[in-house]
């Protein structure tokens, strides 16, 4: 079963920079531009480097913060992720992608101390109704590109502009690796900006992502990423994707992408 990418090496510097390089797939594909990739499978191969990436049994990742800085190309990149606030409850991250000799992402992750808090538990996000029961939406391969035929869709409830989605892909994040749920559950994510669009296809306006902001209370545990979103165009060329992060087992967070609405020619 292929993979979204093909390691080709990783090495350590002295000051303790971890960097990887890659050879992405079809199945890394963009929607927008056929030669880019997605911005989905980007974030799960960062996330993929955050995940080994001097690991703490008394830490977990909270928050992922993305900057798209440009086009993501296909082919071959790197991802270079060093220590850049260390503590001892709370260090801050930077993973930088490059490919052609430019930064195209430059995400910032909180790791954060663990602590058994149950007795103060309460969340406000509601459970949404699983996968199972809802029908394959085939509405999704409107969108053209290798990642989004590599995901399998399901929805109970959506329309323009709002709706809950559940995502799902067969397919190893690194090939020959094995994946972990958080960095398959990551890896889909960004795909909510084109879930519920606010327009008929053939779409008279493109609405490209510029961030990808993910805060999570809790680790995503499974197969599958519930997708409950609504998204909201503003009157002056900037636009607004919002989603409530769903597993299985409920919500475990949030993701917001900011827009920018341009006219198709």
């Amino acid at each position: 079963m292929a993979a979204y990418y093909q390691l080709i090496g990783r090495s350590t510097d002295a000051t303790g920079v971890v960097t990887a390089h890659y050879q992405s797939t079809l199945l890394a594909q963009g929607a927008w531009n056929e030669h880019e990739q997605h911005m989905a499978p980007a974030t799960g191969i960062i996330c993929a480097e955050l995940d080994r990436f001097m690991p703490r049994q008394d830490m977990r990742i909270g928050r992922i913060s993305l900057d798209i800085l440009g086009l993501i190309p296909a082919g071959v990149f790197s991802v270079s992720t060093k220590v850049i606030r260390p503590g001892k409850t709370i260090e801050l991250i930077e993973s930088e992608m490059k490919s052609q000799g430019k930064t195209c992402i430059v995400a910032r992750t909180w790791r954060m101390m663990t602590q058994h808090s149950q007795s103060v538990k309460g969340l406000e996000d509601a459970h949404a109704t699983g996968p199972e029961a809802a029908p394959i939406w085939e509405g999704i391969r409107q969108w053209p590109g290798g990642y989004i035929q590599s995901i399998e869709a399901r929805s109970h409830e959506r329309r323009a502009g709002k709706g809950i989605v559940w995502l799902r892909t067969q397919h190893d994040m690194v090939e020959d690796e094995s994946t972990s749920d958080f960095v398959r559950l990551m890896g889909m994510v960004d795909t909510a900006n084109g879930i519920v669009p606010r327009q008929d296809w053939p779409f008279r306006w493109g609405f490209p992502n510029l961030d990808l902001q993910i805060h999570m209370h809790r680790l995503p545990q499974g197969q599958w990423l519930g997708l409950e979103t609504m998204q909201q165009y503003g009157e002056d060329g900037i636009g607004l994707s919002s989603s409530v992060l769903h597993d299985v087992h409920g919500p475990f967070g949030r993701s917001e992408q900011i827009l920018t609405l341009r006219p198709i020619a």
